[in-house]
């Protein structure tokens, strides 16, 4: 402002940058009462009354409604004390949008990436169990087939949670093979085999409609490539071997 005593409606208004009609409003309310009056009656404002609109202004901005300001106005008339309360809450109000900043950028990042989960993420989960060579070279020698068509559709949208699940069910099932094996329960029994459909049925909820002898043929691998052997041997000494072969007797089931 300049350095003149006492300022109209319009030139407050201009100045500040609120509306003459507010300015009526916080008059009629007594919020911030002109300090004078001219000659023909019109408002007009101190500096005391500039400086504490300017204070008004400042606790609207933050979030305060009118009957919250006259109480901190009334609190004290110390402009330190006013000064130091905006400035805290402005630093709070920069620390939330800051955290709503981080995500909404997670929410964007996920958007533009389709919701994909990482392959740190995924090892996180599986373990030893993920290996990007391997996801690799299964899409090689399965990327071509409605199988794995049908699987990357319905994974690539899904959470860490969701991936979390398919793990905790993995566990649990193959835990389950692991106590119907050292039970002496037959591969081929009716343990058994329940266990292999539920098995194949996990695979069709999460990944893609799997037959009972694509399951089979699947089942095979558990035996011949030393990966998915170590990965059974690992849990329980002869369980690769147990669940193939509970897998193919499930499969002969029809």
């Amino acid at each position: 402002m300049t350095a003149q005593e006492t300022w109209t409606v319009g030139q407050v208004a201009a100045e500040v940058g609120v509306s003459i009609r507010t300015l009526h409003h916080y008059d009629g309310i007594g919020l911030v009462v002109p300090g004078g009056r001219s000659l023909a009656g019109y408002r007009l404002y101190t500096a005391g009354d500039l400086t504490r609109l300017q204070h008004v202004v400042v606790y609207r901005r933050l979030g305060f409604g009118l009957e919250e300001i006259a109480e901190l106005l009334q609190q004290d008339a110390d402009v330190t004390a006013h000064l130091r309360r905006q400035r805290a809450s402005v630093t709070d109000r920069i620390g939330q949008l800051q955290e709503l900043t981080r995500l909404i950028d997670a929410a964007l990042e996920d958007e533009m990436s389709g919701n994909q989960v990482s392959p740190a993420e995924l090892r996180q989960i599986f373990g030893d169990g993920f290996d990007d060579d391997y996801a690799t070279e299964a899409e090689q020698r399965w990327g071509d087939t409605d199988a794995w068509q049908q699987s990357a559709r319905r994974t690539q949208g899904y959470s860490v949670e969701q991936w979390q699940q398919v793990k905790d069910e993995q566990d649990d099932l193959n835990a389950r093979f692991v106590a119907a094996m050292q039970a002496g329960h037959e591969a081929g029994s009716e343990v058994g085999t329940a266990l292999a459909e539920e098995a194949r049925q996990q695979i069709c909820r999460w990944f893609y409609d799997c037959p009972r002898e694509m399951h089979a043929a699947i089942a095979q691998m558990y035996v011949t490539d030393p990966r998915f052997t170590a990965s059974y041997e690992e849990i329980a000494p002869g369980l690769a071997q147990y669940v193939h072969d509970a897998v193919v007797a499930n499969s002969a089931r029809g």
